[in-house]
């Protein structure tokens, strides 16, 4: 049944975009419109091969830059589309609406439907408007592809009654979602890197999906990058869904075992302390706090549940640890089970849903499509004396960039 809502949204966004551009294009010399609208129809034709046999292409032999430029433009025609269907869908509600209260009221249809601005007809102004709409949207997607690598460092100060005194203005840097098989630029992951490495933090914190699916694609230069993260108090990091490998065909299952293995390896080789269900405790000042990192734990049925919160947090409740911070890559983890079961667990770090990698982040407004799918999506989070952040991804997935939801290394300083 969603399939077919999902499809009929589409096919309905297609009939009108196609009307608006004939309208368009209608009082234009018959050679240019009839350019224009084959143009229109080829770039549709194209739009719908990428996506029916995206799978089948071989994007790794494809440019980067080429494929970067074809997605984006993609996203942006179709997110375009359903725009100019939604001004135009309004409109004809609208009219129908009129048409049956004059019918009801005088027994006649209305006549002209002229708006006051300039003598432009009601209906004509909003197929501009969804013209317009339709064109921010691609040139805006397209723009977003200059965004990748603009890394964003927000700063969080944290207040907890519970912190041990010896733990008092500790700094954590936290970064998620590198998505190594993304990038197409070493040295803008390492000038990212790089501004890691300038917070001067106590203790550092990566929060799962190194990789898309494959652990290769950690090749020597980015283990090179990569084994630049050095922190006093050490560099501690989970797994994400994507690393698993569960979203490709392996030729076997020993294959994708390996995969796994070869990705723990790695973060091993790079002096990253992985936490697979488990935690340690901390100690500064002669004070302790207590991390505690778990696998890949999701409240959605699309995404697995490795994780093991009891087996992360057996025998910790005997030690007396007045703090503790957990690691857990998907925040629909938290309100699912940590705050109802674990609410001594004062602060969650998590990641996995980019902001979506698009969507408006300002003073007034906070929305991203992604927030219809996850309550936390990018952010901080407060249920009582339980704390979730959200970070917004350091790299990226799908849409090679960046639209209003920039890439984020988070430093946390706590007191």
């Amino acid at each position: 049944m969603r399939l077919f809502i999902i499809l009929g949204i589409l096919i309905l966004a297609e009939f009108y975009s196609f009307v608006v551009v004939r309208s368009s294009v209608s009082n234009m010399p018959a050679v240019w419109r009839t350019s224009l609208i084959t143009l229109y129809i080829v770039l549709t034709v194209i739009t719908w091969l990428g996506f029916i046999f995206f799978r089948q292409i071989n994007w790794a032999n494809v440019p980067h830059m080429l494929r970067n430029i074809y997605i984006a433009f993609v996203l942006g025609f179709v997110v375009g589309k359903i725009l100019v269907l939604l001004v135009m869908l309004v409109d004809d509600i609208r009219r129908l609406i009129t048409w049956l209260i004059t019918s009801m009221a005088y027994g006649k249809v209305a006549g002209s439907d002229t708006a006051s601005c300039g003598g432009i007809e009601r209906s004509e102004f909003l197929k501009r408007t969804a013209l317009v709409l339709g064109g921010i949207s691609l040139l805006g997607f397209t723009y977003g592809i200059t965004n990748r690598y603009k890394y964003r460092v927000r700063k969080i100060k944290l207040n907890f009654a519970s912190l041990p005194e010896g733990f008092k203005g500790l700094k954590i840097v936290q970064i998620s979602d590198i998505h190594t098989g993304s990038f197409d630029d070493h040295s803008a992951v390492a000038h990212g890197i790089q501004r890691v490495l300038d917070q001067n933090a106590d203790i550092i914190f990566f929060t799962g999906d190194l990789v898309n699916n494959h652990a290769v694609e950690v090749d020597s230069k980015y283990m090179e990058i990569y084994s630049r993260i050095k922190a006093p108090m050490g560099v501690y990091s989970t797994l994400g869904n994507h690393d698993y490998g569960d979203y490709v065909q392996w030729p076997s299952k020993q294959a994708k075992i390996d995969n796994l293995d070869t990705l723990k390896g790695i973060h091993a080789k790079l002096g990253w302390r992985l936490m697979m269900n488990e935690h340690i405790v901390l100690e500064k000042g002669g004070d302790k706090i207590a991390l505690i990192g778990i696998e890949n734990w999701s409240a959605k049925a699309n995404f697995p549940k490795y994780g093991d919160m009891s087996k992360a947090y057996a025998g910790l409740k005997e030690k007396n640890i007045p703090f503790k911070i957990l690691l857990s890559h998907d925040p629909s983890h938290w309100h699912a089970q940590v705050v109802p079961e674990y609410k001594d667990v004062q602060l969650t770090l998590s990641g996995h849903t980019h902001g979506m990698q698009f969507g408006v982040e300002s003073k007034w407004l906070k929305w991203s499509p992604v927030q219809y799918m996850y309550n936390e999506w990018a952010g901080l989070y407060t249920d009582g004396e339980q704390n979730l952040y959200v970070n917004r991804g350091f790299g990226f997935l799908g849409y090679p960039g960046r639209l209003g939801v920039m890439p984020e290394i988070t430093v946390f300083e706590l007191g």
